[in-house]
């Protein structure tokens, strides 16, 4: 079920319900981006894996790596490096996990 939100009711979208459960805030990847820089954790509501979610990395002084980066949980719980599709981009369900 698609729910229509006026333009004008747009700030007024957490916890609407769906199923009988609390859905929370819903958001674009730009507020996404602003949340994982503070090192909350993120998700789509369209991707189809459970428990899929990113975060960023900051490199230490015993990393491999030598710049932040953004990785992703898988649904079966691995961590991969991640980019975002067009699709992710601009897709206005990302949620805090």
């Amino acid at each position: 079920m698609r729910l229509t939100i006026r333009p004008e009711m747009q700030g007024f979208m957490n916890l609407i319900t769906r199923k009988g459960e609390a859905m929370g805030e819903r958001f674009d990847f730009i507020e996404a981006l602003r949340r994982v820089r503070a090192g909350k954790h993120t998700q789509r509501e369209g991707w189809n894996g459970k428990g899929m979610w990113i975060a960023l990395q900051v490199p230490d002084a015993n990393s491999k790596m030598g710049l932040p980066y953004i990785y992703m949980s898988t649904a079966d719980g691995k961590l991969v490096p991640w980019l975002a599709s067009q699709t992710d981009l601009l897709a206005e369900d990302w949620r805090e996990v």
